[in-house]
């Protein structure tokens, strides 16, 4: 008997190339953009899927304003967030070191969607740098560390709405809450950060994106609640 075909993993960082096409023959939103994906032959395949499971999720909550796409490297998520919601005019991809192959993707989407030309930024620059409003959605997919915690930081100030996808999470700087005792220092981070939103008055989301794609698969979602005063910092 033949070998069996290796199975084709969502959480690969193999790049996707025009040799996949064939893996996406249909017309489904997903498909379209996975074959502009492979057209642009840079992008690891898990990036494709974390930003698709990322924006689908996001989007059932969170409609319109201005996209920040924080730590965005190829800008992926940012546009398929305008994809997927047309009353969104703009969108911007903060990231101080974007990846060469950046315009690539652009490239790519633009040529499939004429109507996303113009209308996606690229700010090479800091989070610290960016000016949010609460007209904003502000989003980051695996912001390492602390800047998950430095996007939550930019959303709370600005009264924005809100989506992470934490990775790397730094035990000696992330807070736990004084969880660990009862939970792997990783949860209690998240647990701190979504118990943070909600002390902020935000009306918060927990969900999580498939493992096959991604072990750190938890999603915060948060959505600031008009009325609800912002709470005071624990003295």
């Amino acid at each position: 008997m033949p070998p069996p075909a290796p199975t084709f993993s969502h959480g690969s960082d193999g790049r996707l190339t025009t040799r996949d096409l064939g893996r996406f023959p249909g017309e489904s939103l997903f498909d379209r953009i996975a074959r502009a994906v492979c057209a642009a032959e840079c992008l690891p395949r898990k990036e494709l899927y974390e930003a698709w499971e990322v924006a689908r999720r996001v989007r059932r909550v969170c409609r319109g304003g201005r996209v920040l796409d924080v730590g965005g490297g190829h800008g992926l998520l940012a546009q398929i967030m305008l994809l997927l919601d047309d009353t969104s005019p703009v969108a911007v991809v903060v990231d101080p070191a974007p990846p060469p192959s950046q315009p690539r993707v652009r490239e790519a989407l633009v040529a499939a969607w004429p109507r996303l030309d113009g209308r996606v930024a690229f700010a090479p620059v800091g989070i610290g740098e960016v000016a949010a409003t609460a007209a904003d959605l502000i989003v980051s997919c695996h912001a390492c560390g602390r800047l998950t915690d430095a996007t939550l930081d930019l959303a709370i100030g600005a009264r924005a709405p809100v989506a992470v996808l934490p990775c790397c999470h730094d035990h000696a700087c992330c807070e736990t809450g004084e969880l660990a005792g009862w939970m792997p220092a990783d949860l209690a981070i998240d647990a701190t950060r979504a118990a943070r939103l909600r002390q902020q008055g935000y009306r918060i989301w927990t969900k999580t994106i498939p493992v096959e794609v991604t072990p750190r698969n938890r999603l915060l979602i948060g959505q600031p609640v008009e009325g609800r005063p912002i709470s005071p910092p624990p003295s």
